[in-house]
This record gives structure tokens, sequence and C-alpha cells, in this order.
């Protein structure tokens, strides 16, 4: 496996074809998902090879927005398995990440310990400090596409959001949960403010 030129690739890949549009979706989500991982993996403890596979499916999980928004696990499959092949990944291992970026898919569903590791990279930033600042690009990236009209429409989201997910590791539901929980208080009385108010 040659993760350094698969690495390469994928940054090329995003750097030249992802929209500005995608205020979230951007190269820095990658990176962040990337470190995520890796710290998930060294206090999960996972083997070597299991951590160079896991690393490459946080790499390729959202490169599918490079064509299309939704159902870009689907499209980052197909990349996936078009030039892994390349850098001496073999279909087993294309496999196994595919399974992984498939997982991350909006209610995520993972099925293995490496799947649920993505999973809980990819959701970070929900039990972090740096919560609000990452949430604001999520909201002008659905705003400019149309996911919500408002910023109350927005904060209902979030709400359900919040209430529909869930941390699989135990080093996620133990570093990320308590400051999760945290912000899901403070959305949930930011709406009911609204709603007073509305009232």
């Amino acid at each position: 496996m040659d993760y350094e030129k698969a690495k390469a690739f994928v940054f090329a890949k995003l750097t030249a074809d992802l929209l500005p549009d995608l205020t979230y979706h951007g190269i820095h989500h990658t990176q962040d998902v990337l470190t995520a991982a890796i710290m998930l993996a060294k206090a999960e403890q996972i083997s070597v090879r299991d951590t160079h596979l896991l690393k490459t499916a946080a790499l390729f999980h959202d490169i599918g927005f490079t064509v299309q928004y939704r159902n870009h696990e689907d499209v980052g499959c197909e990349i996936a398995r078009g030039c892994l092949g390349h850098y001496g990944y073999s279909p087993v291992d294309i496999e196994i990440i595919c399974g992984m970026i498939m997982a991350t898919k909006i209610p995520q569903s993972p099925k293995t310990p490496l799947e649920e590791i993505l999973c809980d990279a990819d959701l970070d930033y929900l039990g972090r400090k740096d919560f609000y600042p990452i949430s604001n690009t999520l909201f002008r990236e659905f705003l400019h596409y149309g996911f919500v009209k408002d910023e109350k429409e927005w904060d209902r989201l979030q709400v359900r959001f919040f209430e529909s997910h869930h941390y699989f590791t135990k080093t996620a539901l133990s570093l990320r949960l308590p400051e999760k929980n945290n912000r899901l208080i403070e959305l949930k009385n930011i709406v009911a403010k609204q709603d007073m108010n509305n009232s």
C-alpha cells in the first residue's frame, strides 16, 4: 500500500475539483477527519495495517463531492475502486475502505470496528470546543444548497440531528459525548427561546 501516493492524489483532486460553495465539505474537513481518525486509531489500539486502511478511507470518504452532492459516498467508492489498485491496495483492501466510506452515510451504519472509528472521526467536531465555528460553515453550505431556509430551521435541524446521532467507539464516548451533550442542551435552549419569541 502506497498510502502517501494515494494521499497526494486525493489532495490534488480535492484542491482542483471541490466547489468553493462547499464551506463545510472542503479540503479542511477531510484533513480534520484524517486527524481525528489517527487519534481514534491510536486510542483504540488498531493495527498498523488497519490504520493505513482507515487513513485511506478518511481521505476518500468525501471525494465524491468533487462530482456530486447527493449520494457522494457511492461516487467516492467508485473513485477509490478506480485508483487504489494503482497504489498497491488489494481488492480486499479496497472493499474494506469502501465499507468505511459507505458507513459514514447519514444515518451512519457501521458494521465493523474500523467503520465505527471512521464514523466517529467524521462527526468528531460535534463534541469539541470548536463546534460552533465548524457548525456555522455547514449552516452556510446548507443555506446555499437550499437544505434549510434560515437559522431557525437550521437550529431545529441541529437538535434533531444531535438526538439521532450517537458515537460508537469507547474513545469517542469518553472524549466527545460529554461536550456533545452540553451542545445539545445549548441548542435546545436556543430553540426554546425562539419558540417563546414567536408565541
